[in-house]
Formats: C-alpha cells, sequence, structure tokens
C-alpha cells in the first residue's frame, strides 16, 4: 500500500497508462527542441537542421500512433468537446478539477496545440531551408518564391518558435500545477507510466 498526503492508495490503483513508445516520444522531444532552439539561438545551422529533421521523424511517428498505439495515446481518447474541457478548466481554477487517467481536457488541448504548432514550425523551418538555402525535401518551392517570400518564411518561422517556447513553459506550468490539485507526480508518470486510477484516493 502507499500513501500519499495521508490518503492511502492500494498498489493495484496504480497502473500502466503511457506506453514506452509516448515515454520516449516525450522526452526526445524535449531534447530535440531544447537542441533546436539553443542551436539557432548559437547560430548553430548545421546542429540545427538536423535536429529539425529529428523532429520531422518524431512528429510522422507520433501521428502514426496517435491511430494505431496503445488506447491512451490514440488521438481519440483524449479528443473533448468544448464544453468539457471548458468544464475541465473552470475546476481547475476552482482548484477541485476531475481527475482522469489519461489526458485531462486541458492536458488534451495543450498536446494537440503542441503538434499543431510543432508542425507549422517544421513546414516553415524546411521552406526557409529550401528557398534560402536551397537544401531540403522541399527544394522544388526555391524556383517557386522571390526573395521577399523566402525572408517571410524565415520570419515566421522565428516567431512560431517564439510561440512554441511560451507554450512548453505554459505545459511545463500545467504539469506542475495539475500534479499539486491531483496529488500525484505527472512528471514522474512520464518517466514510469504509471498513474494512478481515478477516484482510488479519497475525495477524488
Amino acid at each position: 500500500m502507499h500513501k500519499n498526503d495521508g490518503n492511502p492508495i492500494r498498489s493495484d490503483d496504480i497502473v500502466k497508462v503511457w506506453d514506452l513508445f509516448i515515454r520516449l516520444f516525450h522526452w526526445t522531444l524535449v531534447a530535440g527542441f531544447s537542441t533546436a532552439y539553443i542551436s539557432s539561438e548559437l547560430h548553430a545551422s548545421e546542429i540545427h537542421v538536423l535536429a529539425g529533421y529529428a523532429l520531422c521523424a518524431l512528429l510522422i511517428a507520433r501521428i502514426y500512433w496517435g491511430f494505431k498505439g496503445s488506447p491512451h495515446a490514440r488521438f481519440r481518447s483524449f479528443f473533448f468537446p468544448p464544453s468539457e474541457t471548458l468544464a475541465y478548466v473552470r475546476s481547475m481554477l476552482a482548484g477541485h478539477p476531475k481527475h482522469y487517467l489519461g489526458h485531462n481536457p486541458a492536458g488534451a488541448l495543450m498536446v494537440f496545440t503542441l503538434l499543431c504548432m510543432m508542425a507549422a514550425l517544421l513546414l516553415t523551418g524546411l521552406a526557409t531551408l529550401a528557398a534560402i538555402d536551397y537544401e531540403g525535401p522541399l527544394l522544388f518551392i526555391a524556383n517557386l518564391v522571390n526573395d521577399e517570400t523566402a525572408y517571410a518564411f524565415r520570419s515566421l518561422h522565428d516567431v512560431l518558435s517564439a510561440i512554441a517556447l511560451i507554450l512548453v513553459v505554459m505545459h511545463i506550468g500545467g504539469a506542475v500545477l495539475g500534479s499539486i490539485q491531483h496529488r500525484e507526480n505527472l512528471v514522474k508518470a512520464m518517466f514510469t507510466g504509471k498513474k494512478t486510477i481515478p477516484g482510488s484516493r479519497n475525495g477524488d
């Protein structure tokens, strides 16, 4: 039996939720985004491009796993209607959010937002690489755009990168807040893959 804030949790109340792929994807994404962002700030273009290609592979793999992976990894398992998401946010702000075994509605919204942002970042990055450096899989667009458009790709890529960093900070803040409100270490869960079954605590 485990203890958490004085409330007993039986060992059979703790179950595996996040599969190995999701855990590896999450932390590899952290490493990849950090490498891409820092290398950009340091003007280490070769490392930045390599990190971008790695992130492309990660995104493609995650999209596939979102349809063919384990139950909690599939997109349909955390696609919540707006009404449920709003209700969750209200309860979260009130300090008593509902406990979900997989992604909660706020977390799910952030996951989809981050994946879309990642896709936009990668597309603008590849477009910049093609239009300015004449490299990469989108090289065909180099002859379709003028210099003004090419540099617009780069400017948009930079703006999206800044927005992505803000989203990452919000995601970290949400994980910390969720850990406190649910009395469960969500960061640790992304390492072990294990979470507590909703309702297994007194008062949940």
